[in-house]
């Protein structure tokens, strides 16, 4: 092994390493080093001299020791020397709290008795300032801002011994920014703020801040964009620096006033037709305002106030398309809500009213702008009749009758309704059609026709009886009027209409009318038998049965027949008979006729008897109902007639010069000076 190395110096430059010095030793390739405080040991293995032990502890007391080594060994222990770990360095922590101040403060360091700080810009310009202290913080001032600095400190022992240093390199804050300007863009609502560039600034931020609203923009050029301010705002801009040391102070605060907000509360009254009144709320920056108002066919006016309200003209049936600015030096607000107004429309022109009947009216005027549609009104009475077209006609129709309407035509659009203003026209209906209440005869062909109306005493009616025998009329402005020269057996429909100068009411409804059939002209009385006699007559018109009668003292006869014919029986002979005649309609009603009297043929005689009075002659015998009567004996045979006649008052009488060997047939009947031979009389048959 080799021989023991012997230590020249041992000392301690760093707090965690001890450095050797010894002599070299003949034949040791390497030394070992020994460190020992009483608690540990740190060996470390070395080439040659110097050889340093690292890893130790600050302010320690260590026995250090050598050992030699070559591949025979290693040596004893060379004599120690006892050497103190210098102290630690101090751990800084820097702040720049000042654009023109660093403060630096440490933790206490074990053993130290006092510190030393050093600073230097680190570009090397200007002067080091130097402080010692036992404190573990100080603070350098009046320092240039924005501005790299190098800080050096180490401890010191009681001896005066320097320890490690700590080396830091800390920058003062920036100054704040200067000369900050701020121009506004009032239709993007944005702002760009510059300013002069600040020493040492890395960043910058902008702070845009209101009562209610704060805004920042960071950047790392001299100008910043603020976006999305609000209108109607009042605005402190200002500029902060930024490094790595900290933040300057806000630099002197800017007012920015944006533009105004664009008008609100917009209200649009028409306070009269022609006049538009617009008003608006006032706006918070608001200096003066401009309305703009345009019309529908291009026509554009404004208003310059720096009152809430501006009044226009108008015309009627336009839109009016209406927006308010307001204005201050920042400039125009932005563009609110447009409004449109659209005026009422125009009122109908050439207004006309033409009667179609009694209770309808046809309305047309002239079309006008503005209107979607027109609304018809007729205000009478206790009724309104409204009637809705886009046409510009209307018929109105169910008008009460004998009343005096307003009618009105109302132009209406979608946007506005009806415009009020139209002036009505007066027009007045035609009378209220009367009502038939009785119709009476006040004769033959008298017909006395009475009503019921409610119109005006100034109306006049007709009264008119239609049939097919013609047409009657009567007039009259009371309650009832006389139709004459009625035909007889005739049908008609009577009906009344009111007229007056507004017009002529629908006819009221028509009430039958039927006259009593007439009689008939001819009469024709034939005398059948001694009691039958046959009645013949004309056709009475309007008659659908006849009823006809004999009377006379002695008794009366009677038939109902629908022909105009009638056989009566039980007939006196030698009477004198009144003749009448009704006539009746299929309804019933009836007229009496009486004709001229009628007398019956004489009785034939009763009795009848032939004798024989010679070869060629008869007498003829009879039983005389009245002696005032002559008789008239007829023999009838096939070899000739024959006839005889009395004397009157004589009963009998002869027929001579008969021819004999034939049969007679033998009728005996009174004589009558106008009348024909009764073919009726009894007949006896004689050989």
């Amino acid at each position: 092994a080799p021989d023991t190395p012997v230590i020249d110096q041992a000392y301690s430059k760093l707090s965690n390493s001890i450095t050797v010095e010894w002599r070299a030793v003949p034949g040791a390739t390497n030394y070992m080093l020994t460190a020992e405080d009483g608690d540990s040991f740190v060996e470390t293995i070395v080439k040659n001299s110097p050889g340093t032990l690292t890893g130790l502890k600050p302010a320690t007391l260590y026995r250090i020791t050598i050992r030699s080594i070559n591949s025979g060994g290693k040596s004893q222990p060379s004599p120690f020397r006892k050497v103190k770990t210098v102290l630690a360095a101090p751990i800084l922590s820097v702040h720049s709290p000042s654009c023109d101040s660093i403060a630096v403060s440490w933790k206490a360091v074990h053993m130290a008795a006092g510190f030393s700080v050093s600073l230097m810009r680190s570009d090397g310009l200007g002067r080091m300032l130097k402080e010692t202290t036992t404190n573990t913080s100080l603070i350098f001032t009046n320092l240039d801002p924005g501005t790299l600095y190098t800080i050096k400190a180490y401890a010191w022992n009681a001896n005066g011994m320097p320890g490690d240093d700590f080396t830091y390199n800390q920058r003062t804050s920036p100054n704040a920014p200067v000369d900050v300007k701020v121009a506004f863009n009032s239709g993007a609502l944005r702002a760009v703020v510059s300013w002069m560039p600040t020493e040492g600034a890395l960043t910058y931020s902008v702070t845009v801040s209101s009562e209610l609203l704060k805004l920042r923009c960071n950047t790392s050029s001299a100008s910043c964009m603020v976006p999305s301010l609000q209108c109607g705002s009042e605005y402190c801009v200002s500029v902060t620096a930024y490094n790595d040391a900290g933040s300057s102070k806000p630099s002197d605060a800017v007012s920015l006033k944006t533009i105004p907000c664009a008008p609100v509360n917009i209200s649009i009254e028409e306070d009269e037709p022609g006049h538009l009144l617009v008003s608006w709320s006032s706006t918070t920056f608001g200096h003066y305002y401009v309305v703009f108002v345009k019309s529908d066919d291009g026509l554009e006016v404004h208003c310059n106030t720096s009152y809430t309200q501006c009044h226009f003209q108008s015309d009627c049936g336009f839109t009016y398309f209406i927006s308010v600015f307001a204005y201050n030096k920042a400039g125009q607000s932005p563009l609110g809500d447009v409004f449109n107004y659209t005026t009422a429309p125009c009122c109908p022109s050439d207004f006309r009213a033409v009667f179609m009947s009694s209770d309808t009216v046809r309305v047309t005027w002239a079309p006008v702008r503005g209107a979607d549609l027109y609304e018809t009104r007729a205000a009478g009475g206790s009724s309104v009749v409204l009637c809705k077209d886009t046409a510009t006609a209307c018929t109105l129709s169910a008008l009460q009758c004998n009343t005096p309407y307003n009618i009105t035509v109302y132009s209406v659009s979608e946007a506005r309704g009806s415009n009020t203003s139209c002036t009505p026209q007066y027009v007045a209906t035609a009378p209220c059609s009367p009502e038939i209440k009785n119709i009476s005869k006040d004769g033959l062909s008298v017909i006395s026709v009475q009503w019921h109306s409610n119109n005006e005493e100034t109306t006049t009616y007709v009264v008119t009886a239609r049939g097919e025998a013609g047409l009657w009329h009567c007039t009259s402005t009371g309650n009832s009027c006389t139709l004459m020269d009625l035909p007889c057996g005739s049908a008609f429909s009577v009906s009344a209409t009111a007229r007056s100068p507004a017009g002529q009411s629908l006819p009221s409804y028509s009430v039958p009318l039927e006259t009593a059939p007439c009689c008939p002209n001819d009469l024709i009385l034939t005398q059948v038998t001694q009691s039958v006699t046959n009645i013949s007559w004309s056709v009475g018109m309007g008659a659908q049965t006849y009823v006809t009668t004999l009377e006379s003292p002695k008794g009366q006869a009677k038939c109902h027949t629908l022909q105009n014919y009638c056989l009566l029986g039980c007939i006196t002979c030698g009477t004198n008979y009144t003749v009448s005649l009704r006539a009746i309609s299929e309804t019933g009603l009836t007229s009496s006729c009486t004709y001229q009297g009628y007398s019956s043929s004489a009785c034939c005689p009763s009795g009848v008897k032939l004798y024989r009075l010679s070869n060629n002659g008869i007498r003829v015998f009879w039983r005389a109902f009245d002696e005032t009567i002559n008789y008239n004996a007829d023999l009838r045979g096939s070899k000739g007639n024959f006839s005889c006649t009395p004397s009157l008052g004589l009963s009998h009488c002869d027929i001579t010069e008969i021819p004999c060997g034939d049969v007679y047939t033998v009728v005996v009947a009174p004589v009558t000076d106008k009348r024909p031979k009764l073919t009726f009389c009894p007949k006896k048959i004689y050989s």
